[in-house]
């Protein structure tokens, strides 16, 4: 991981991140490099991974500012995976609510419960989400 700059700055080219997105799976909206790049500018804190200058991770908190901060999109290009860049974000991302006084939150599967527990994170709600027509 030495050689893994993680910083605030976007990539120049978000097709990178769409890159990530679609080697995880995360694509079923068909985002476009231009939703994706709305997405992390309009997000209230975003850190990124880069190896050189090839992006490898990314992860955001959409936010007011005051209560709440929703920790979403935490991901790493697969061959990147497992070497301590996901942990990293996440410490980053947590660190900047605590800093702000916001409370962190996220949603995941079942099958990541106990990654997040480790980091403090534990079950609290029931979510609930309402399919729209995105065409």
């Amino acid at each position: 991981m030495d050689t893994i700059n993680f910083t605030k700055e976007p990539p120049n080219d978000f097709a990178q991140l769409l890159s990530i997105y679609e080697s995880l799976g995360w694509n079923s909206l068909e985002l476009s490099v231009d939703d994706l790049k709305q997405m992390c500018n309009q997000s209230w804190y975003a850190i990124y991974a880069f190896d050189n200058s090839k992006l490898v991770g990314m992860g955001r908190i959409i936010s007011d500012g005051v209560i709440t901060g929703i920790i979403c999109g935490l991901c790493v290009l697969p061959s990147y995976q497992s070497k301590g860049i996901g942990k990293e974000m996440l410490n980053q991302l947590i660190g900047h609510c605590e800093e702000n006084r916001v409370i962190p939150q996220l949603l995941c599967t079942e099958s990541l419960e106990s990654y997040y527990e480790s980091f403090g994170f534990r079950k609290f709600s029931v979510g609930m989400t309402r399919n729209i027509n995105r065409t």
